[in-house]
């Protein structure tokens, strides 16, 4: 039986043209993008084409980007470092009860420090109330950090509309796009964002690898000690190899966006109409909501996640779920107790699927066939 992975927005298969692409980087360019010999500067112009190309792809400058290890060394950075720079003019952070947990661990972290944290609600269908947004903001607000896709539902947040309501205010605006990088079109500058977040892996790239954009002016402290890399902000040897494969793993998202956002709304439409064929009671986790096809997140009543998901691996498929689950326990996912409150049952009987590159029409019908059987039979009374 061969495995099929429905897992793709945990993380992705390295396309083979940016394998290709890291070669060089790890055979022949091999000096260090600091030093100033032929070796180094080899390097360095390495690592300026591929800024230059995440520059582009979000309509920014190039020294505005600074690669990190990934998106969560990026958001740490955004929340931490901007809050920690800007503390002189207030202490209040703002953000959402639905964000990744690289946010939310960085905002406890705030709080520790003597910031207060305000965690706005959301609503059923998985989206913020701007209404909400406009009673928190005050004059001690640094800092709004809200998601531009979901990780576990894949519903689009009002990323424009927030910019709209805090081009006015003093208030910094950063976006956890990592979910949305390669299928959205992001320009920073019609979503007045100040600060996003991207990851190499999410679009085939290799892992390891992030940027983080900062908008020109805008006062950020490093949270790391050392050399004077990525522009004093994020210091350390660059990781040439991951960045070369990033900077590919860009061209091929930015050149094929559209064809892959087609051929994963396929997927998706046909994954779900497989399970109503083959009678599964299920619901779509958001309903109706603004998502991108690559995720979508069900609830199937009377079962749980536990069991779903091993004998999900058992049978070779390969999906995930937002509940963290332990011995004889499992703990309800927090952005779907977020949506339905914490004591609803699709926190604990929900499953994440997720579409991409190492999926055809055929293996989403069989991975939907396999399911259908693991559900009527967990199901059965």
């Amino acid at each position: 039986m061969k495995p099929i992975y429905l897992d793709h927005a945990a993380t992705t298969p390295i396309h083979p043209e940016v394998i290709e692409a890291m070669m060089p980087a790890m055979e022949e360019v091999y000096g260090n993008p600091s030093s100033v010999h032929h070796f180094g500067r080899k390097a360095r112009q390495m690592v300026d084409e591929a800024r230059r190309t995440a520059a582009r792809s979000i309509n920014a400058k190039e020294k505005e980007i600074i690669f990190t290890s990934g998106g969560t060394e990026a958001d740490n950075l955004a929340l931490i470092g901007t809050a920690f720079a800007n503390k002189h003019r207030g202490k209040h952070v703002i953000t959402t009860t639905l964000e990744h947990h690289a946010t939310l661990h960085a905002a406890e972290h705030l709080e520790k420090q003597g910031f207060s944290v305000t965690y706005l609600s959301v609503k059923e269908n998985g989206q913020i109330d701007t209404s909400e947004l406009k009673e928190a903001l005050s004059e001690e607000t640094i800092l709004v950090s809200i998601m531009t896709v979901n990780n576990e539902t894949g519903i689009i947040q009002p990323v424009k509309e927030i910019g709209m309501i805090l081009k006015e205010h003093q208030a910094y605006f950063h976006t956890d796009a990592v979910q949305a990088y390669g299928l959205l079109e992001l320009d920073v500058e019609e979503l007045g964002v100040d600060l996003l977040t991207a990851s190499s892996h999410k679009i085939n790239g290799p892992k390891g690898v992030g940027f983080l954009y900062v908008r020109e002016g805008v006062s950020i402290t490093s949270l790391q000690h050392g050399g004077q890399q990525e522009r004093k902000k994020r210091p350390g040897t660059e990781n040439l190899a991951g960045v070369r494969g990033f900077h590919k793993a860009i061209e091929l998202a930015i050149r094929e966006k559209q064809q892959r956002w087609n051929k994963y709304e396929e997927y998706k439409q046909v994954f779900l109409g497989r399970l109503k064929d083959n009678n599964v009671t299920f619901s779509v986790n958001g309903g109706d909501s603004k998502s991108v096809p690559a995720i979508v997140n069900l609830s199937f009543p009377g079962t749980n996640v536990e069991a779903l998901l091993t004998n999900f691996d058992l049978s070779g498929v390969a999906a995930s779920s937002g509940s963290a689950c332990t011995a004889g326990s499992v703990e309800p996912s927090h952005v779907l107790s977020a949506m339905y409150g914490k004591n609803d049952d699709r926190t604990i009987n929900s499953i994440r699927f997720s579409f991409g590159s190492a999926n055809t029409v055929e293996n989403v019908i069989e991975a939907a066939d396999r399911i259908a059987s693991i559900v009527e039979r967990l199901t059965r009374r």
